[in-house]
């Protein structure tokens, strides 16, 4: 089961992202559901300092490990596209790559001609060598009904 020793979570609007560039999902045209996503890495003061990888370019996602006196923090921006019609978006966000794995449960609901909503997860990065998974599972469903795009992205992060 996925918990969390430290992690804050926080649903900010896009304004407050700042003048980083909203990714979206390679080969996915506009007015269709999506989620894309960025991973910065740093320290306890700005764990945004350094970019690792986008949704763009998935393949090559490598940070460095946690040592003893030297914690790796990474912060983890979803972006929840808006679609031809009004859109939630729900399911299960996993992140191996921290020190204690996390899952999240998203629950958003985007208008058309609206921004993106925006998530963001903080968390320490595994002092342990390896690859672990970063699981995307959103079912984006058109309201008040429809049937339902499943969005489904597996990438692979190394830390080493």
């Amino acid at each position: 089961m996925f918990r969390t020793v430290w992690a804050m979570t926080t649903v900010v609007a896009l304004g407050t992202a700042g003048c980083r560039s909203i990714p979206r999902t390679a080969g996915s045209p506009l007015g269709v559901p999506r989620v894309g996503w960025v991973i910065m890495l740093g320290d306890r003061d700005n764990p945004d300092r350094d970019f690792v990888c986008y949704s763009e370019t998935p393949a090559n996602c490598v940070m460095p490990p946690s040592r003893p006196g030297e914690q790796v923090f990474a912060d983890v921006h979803l972006y929840y596209h808006p679609a031809a019609a009004e859109t939630r978006y729900d399911g299960s966000i996993q992140i191996g790559f921290f020190s204690s794995p996390l899952e999240l449960k998203p629950t958003f609901t985007v208008k058309p001609d609206a921004s993106p909503e925006n998530q963001g997860i903080v968390g320490i990065v595994s002092d342990k060598p390896g690859t672990y998974p970063f699981t995307i599972g959103i079912a984006a469903t058109p309201t008040p009904g429809g049937a339902a795009r499943q969005i489904r992205e597996q990438v692979q992060v190394t830390v080493r």
